[in-house]
């Protein structure tokens, strides 16, 4: 690790935090429906898709009817996202003439754009056309984001209301998720990307003449605009089957710092969003100060396992000053690879500039279990807030049993309601993650597409099931999930880490808003210090632990323990 590397990493995270703030802000006063700098461009759009949806401006829902209106908003997302990769080979805008996409695939497909997920089992420049890149995988790249933000915006709304059903209207939410910020965002990283280098054509491809003298087809297509939304909604989707690393989606050091800042820009100001709105900054600051401690230190450990290189390559002679740069683009460096590998997998995002199948195994091992913590560190678009609240719900508790005292956070009561159903949410990740790895650990079906065996093997699988329910989307590319078995399995942990998740902590949005908000008296624990920072990140590490670190420690542990020992499996 070098002093320049680490300077690189403290500008790109300084940005961040500098356009999040106002952005957080903005944010608040969105939902609000208060007047903004756009609305006066915005607001008869905003009027005119009510007036064609019939939905009424100033009314709101119930928990049950927002979260059904969700539900039902997805499934018909699901269907005609489904509905356009099988019809593809008889509609337009599909200059390279691509089939219908095979049944499995297209569900699979499908719900991992309708979940946030987009994990992707095939090469998009030679399976999608580019009317469904379009009109089918980036309208849902901004869909399932604003559906992320909005539910997170309701569960906000539940703390900050006082005796109360309503915490707001879906429609209303998503709508202004997709209009007032996703969109004017969109278009500008969008047109900087252009600027940067990748393309924004509808053109197929074009052809070249190599130094060999061969010719080459190189792909195209409308790539900036859809790169855009991809990093800004954690959605990480790639145009190409080599994600933001290959030189049209990532062309250079600038795109590449770029891409790591959208990821981070709205889950880091969703904090700020967080404590306008619940009138109270220091408990934004404080879920803030938890989700950047964990990260900057997933960072360093992933930076120095990268930089300290690859035993078994040193012993054979490889020159260890560089690192390990298997997997890697010399374009981007250590240090930015590191931040961007913590970035992508602290969020829900899955994009990658390397290839994680490729680190080294304590390297990998943070990626792995920053998605298996359940992406909160920050988080993906609006999951991320409301993934830490469920976990600052059951730290409140735990800090309840120590004093004896009925926990509260923000003046509401937490009762044994509101804790089974945050159990009843958190065991969603493990019951999915474990259990779909044991039965594919054992299925000769399963096992076929491992590139790997023994603890590497093992890792691959146990990362392709953390990152479907964690809605991520990265990958151990050593698996070849394009199969029956992994199109239809991952498709189902897609489904129930984001619909299974959020029901329950949507109930508990409901149960909070009825709840009459109480002062804070001389006994309450406080919740906006270092106190709290403390219990909620011992809470998050040793939950994680205990699920997951029997599965860890017969993967990627084992595996540095034979690398340090200078054997291979």
């Amino acid at each position: 690790m070098t002093f320049a590397g680490w300077f690189e990493i403290a500008l790109v995270l300084g940005a961040v935090l500098a356009a999040a703030w106002p952005l957080g802000l903005y944010m608040a006063r969105v939902f609000a429906g208060d007047h903004t700098a756009l609305s006066r461009v915005l607001a008869p759009v905003e009027r005119g898709l009510y007036v064609f949806a019939r939905v009424k401006p100033n009314s709101e829902q119930s928990w049950l009817s927002y979260t059904m209106s969700m539900l039902i908003f997805n499934g018909a997302g699901f269907l005609f996202l489904y509905a356009l990769m099988r019809l593809q080979h008889v509609l337009p805008l599909n200059p390279q003439n691509f089939g219908a996409v095979e049944p499995g695939l297209a569900f699979n497909t499908s719900m991992s754009f309708v979940t946030n997920t987009n994990w992707q089992s095939y090469a998009g420049e030679t399976t999608m056309g580019h009317l469904v890149q379009m009109a089918g995988l980036a309208v849902q790249n901004f869909l399932s984001a604003a559906t992320g933000i909005a539910l997170a915006v309701a569960v906000t709304r539940a703390f900050a209301r006082s005796g109360t059903r309503e915490i707001g209207n879906f429609w209303i939410d998503v709508t202004r998720a997709t209009l007032y910020v996703l969109l004017p965002l969109s278009i500008l990283i969008a047109i900087l990307y252009v600027a940067s280098g990748v393309p924004q054509t509808l053109s197929a491809s074009v052809s070249a003449t190599t130094l060999e003298g061969a010719k080459q087809t190189i792909a195209l297509g409308p790539v900036a605009s859809q790169e855009a939304i991809k990093q800004l909604g954690t959605n990480g989707g790639g145009f190409f089957n080599a994600n933001a690393a290959h030189p049209f989606e990532n062309p250079n050091a600038w795109s590449n710092i770029l891409s790591i800042w959208s990821m981070l820009l709205i889950p880091t100001a969703m904090t700020f969003t967080f404590g306008r709105m619940v009138g109270d900054r220091r408990q934004g600051f404080t879920l803030l100060a938890v989700m950047g401690v964990l990260f900057i230190v997933g960072t360093a450990i992933v930076y120095a396992s990268e930089v300290a290189g690859n035993p078994l390559l040193t012993a054979a002679g490889v020159d260890p000053s560089s690192g390990n740069l298997e997997g890697k683009e010399i374009r981007f460096g250590q240090a930015l690879t590191a931040l961007y590998v913590v970035a992508t997998t602290g969020l829900s995002c899955g994009a990658v500039n390397a290839m994680h199948d490729s680190l080294t195994p304590l390297g990998g091992i943070v990626p792995l279990f920053m998605i298996e913590l359940g992406e909160i560190l920050p988080g993906g678009v609006g999951s991320g807030l409301y993934g830490i609240i469920v976990m600052a719900l059951l730290a409140v508790f735990v800090a309840g049993l120590m004093v004896g005292r009925t926990p509260e956070y923000l003046g509401k009561k937490i009762e044994p309601r509101e804790m089974k159903l945050a159990m009843l949410a958190l065991l969603v990740l493990p019951f999915c993650i474990l259990g779909f790895t044991a039965i594919a650990a054992v299925l000769p079906t399963a096992l076929a597409s491992l590139a790997n065996g023994g603890p590497h093997g093992l890792t691959e699988i146990l990362y392709a099931y953390s990152s479907a329910t964690g809605n991520n989307g990265s990958a151990f590319a050593g698996l070849n999930a394009n199969t029956p078995w992994f199109n239809t399995t991952l498709g189902l942990a897609m489904m129930f880490g984001r619909f299974a998740y959020v029901v329950p902590v949507m109930a508990i949005a409901g149960s909070i808003a009825l709840k009459t908000k109480t002062a804070a008296s001389a006994g309450t624990f406080p919740t906006d210090g270092a106190l709290f920072c403390g219990l909620l990140t011992g809470v998050i590490l040793i939950l994680g632990g205990l699920l997951y670190f029997p599965a860890l420690a017969l993967g990627p542990i084992v595996e540095h323990l034979l690398m340090l020992a200078g054997k291979t499996f």
